[in-house]
């Protein structure tokens, strides 16, 4: 009922949220990896609310309608259709039998499928540590250039040969980011992400 009066006040997507959670240390990890990689995923703060327990509005489904993926996260396909997500509180007690299935491995897989999955960010963070490290390197070889050329001492042989390395290394990883945007390109066209979502239709009459 507090999940349905919360969807009256405007949003889309309500979740139950414990303030206090019921478990073992292990799972407790792997549910706050879970939450962090939904929250590269789709963007927001909410991810860190984010539960089984939820409810939101049926014309959301037609947003994913077409996804033909073979992993699937419905809080990352939710996020397709609306930023309007909420949380209220709940209680979690402890289970009266038996134990979740989703241990600590089994949320780790989860975890790492919507990484792969549902956002391209992980190439791009590849991208800019190749670039950071190129322009390091080649920083490194223009002190030790200009050291040499005006005070005339000899090239160092450890900066040298670290600028060389970084700037290689570097430019590894640039490459590799670079063929990873386009990889990301076909990632992204294959997942059916449509490129915007109707919230109502209004009719004219001509």
């Amino acid at each position: 009922m507090k999940l349905l009066e919360k969807l009256d006040e405007g949003y889309d997507v309500v979740y139950g949220s414990a303030s206090e959670r019921q478990q073992g240390l292990l799972r407790a990890f792997g549910t706050r990896l879970t939450k962090w990689a939904l929250k590269i995923a789709i963007g927001s703060e909410i991810a860190e609310q984010v539960s089984a327990f939820r409810a939101f509005r049926t014309d959301l489904r037609d947003v994913f309608a077409d996804f033909q993926g073979p992993y699937v996260s419905i809080d990352a396909l939710l996020g397709w259709g609306t930023s309007r997500f909420a949380a209220v509180p709940v209680r979690h007690d402890q289970r009266a039998a038996g134990r979740s299935n989703y241990g600590f491995i089994r949320l780790a897989t989860h975890a790492l499928n919507v990484l792969t999955g549902f956002t391209t960010r992980p190439l791009r963070i590849a991208t800019l540590i190749g670039l950071a490290l190129t322009l390091m390197g080649a920083g490194i070889l223009v002190l030790v250039l200009v050291r040499y050329f005006v005070e005339g001492d000899k090239v160092p042989g450890f900066p040298f040969l670290a600028s060389i390395i970084s700037i290689f290394s570097g430019a590894q990883l640039l490459t590799l980011g670079i063929i990873g945007e386009y990889l990301a390109r076909v990632h992204v066209r294959v997942m059916d992400r449509p490129a915007y979502a109707l919230r109502e239709e209004i009719s004219k009459e001509l």
